[in-house]
């Protein structure tokens, strides 16, 4: 269980650090998770409960696909019904690091204004 521990603080540190760096990023603790904002709106969840680390984030384009996994589900308290997916990281002892990062920023790109999200283009060329 102390393995698990140490991997979730990683991936939770890693992505962390991925989400900040979006364009207007910032980071809050409501009921005791990390959000990671843009312009006031979260982007994404992470947490760690006593079955271990998960995200949720939103997820427009990949949603059907997502909720396809096995360690996935829509996420609690009304979100799922507007595209948000809850990844149980405890259940998917493969899943890659770089498909989360694609989701965070998907669920990035749903709730930024245009003006951040033509800054993050511009830094990709």
């Amino acid at each position: 269980m102390k393995t698990r521990k140490a991997e979730f603080n990683r991936f939770e540190a890693i992505l962390r650090d991925y989400a900040m760096s979006f364009p207007g990023a910032t980071e809050d603790f409501p009921w005791g998770e990390r959000a990671v904002k843009v312009n006031k709106k979260v982007f994404v969840f992470m947490g760690q409960g006593e079955a271990g680390f998960g995200i949720s984030v939103k997820l427009p384009q990949s949603l059907e696909d997502a909720l396809a996994l096995e360690y996935t589900e829509p996420t609690h308290y009304g979100l799922g019904k507007h595209g948000w997916v809850t990844v149980h990281l405890d259940q998917a002892p493969n899943i890659s690091i770089e498909m989360l990062k694609r989701w965070i920023a998907e669920s990035y790109r749903a709730v930024a204004p245009k003006k951040l999200i033509a800054q993050l283009d511009s830094r990709a060329r």
